[in-house]
């Protein structure tokens, strides 16, 4: 199973080290502890973290290969964001903020990232109180944080200052796009999920208020 689990991993995310793929089990079973206890994610996907939560997070490697700063909004349990820390430490130079107004969850975060030494730093705070702090990202993503319209309107600072948007979009993406095009422009590819056939990653790019 573990070595299935690495092919699985480097299928996403693009070659990895072993020592990159024990940090990612690690970080998988510290979350199962820490979700015993507070809601890092829904219960009924618990039994499925690894495809459904760190491959899911994990394939955003693939659509970034060089960038080395990063900025997660909304990070809740650590996805993609925390997936991403792990990731970016065979990065030299790289790192990424995670931006999470839970206490609690940012909490878990600090605890497993910094167990880690992954190159990663927690914002206990609301992303709009963030904007001040995290200045310069190449890439910003988000995962089940809000409909696209005000997802854009969140990390507008970040995207209208440069910033490569990579978002984590399920079944009805086409509508939330349609209905963001009525306040922003933007270039957009869609980049079909490896892990759900009927969800996508959104790269937006270029975001301007009409």
């Amino acid at each position: 199973m573990t070595e299935r689990s690495l092919e699985t991993l480097a299928a996403a995310a693009g070659p990895v080290s072993r020592e990159t793929f024990e940090r990612l089990l690690e970080f998988e079973r510290n979350f199962l502890r820490w979700a015993g206890k507070i809601n890092l994610a829904a219960p009924s996907t618990l039994n499925e973290t690894w495809s459904r939560h760190i491959l899911d997070s994990a394939q955003l490697a693939r659509l970034a290969p060089t960038e080395k700063n990063w900025l997660d909004v909304g990070s809740g349990g650590g996805f993609p964001g925390a997936v991403m820390a792990v990731l970016l430490m065979e990065r030299p130079g790289a790192r990424i903020e995670l931006v999470e107004s839970n206490r609690k969850k940012a909490a878990f975060l600090q605890s497993a990232l910094g167990m880690l030494k992954a190159p990663a730093q927690v914002h206990a705070r609301r992303i709009d109180d963030a904007y001040n702090r995290v200045k310069t990202p190449e890439i910003v993503t988000a995962r089940a944080l809000a409909p696209l319209p005000a997802l854009l309107g969140l990390v507008s600072p970040w995207l209208e200052a440069g910033a490569r948007g990579l978002f984590h979009k399920g079944r009805d993406y086409r509508s939330e796009i349609e209905e963001s095009l009525q306040q922003w422009r933007f270039d957009l590819v869609e980049h079909r999920s490896i892990v759900d056939p009927e969800s996508v990653v959104l790269e937006i790019r270029n975001l301007q208020r009409r």
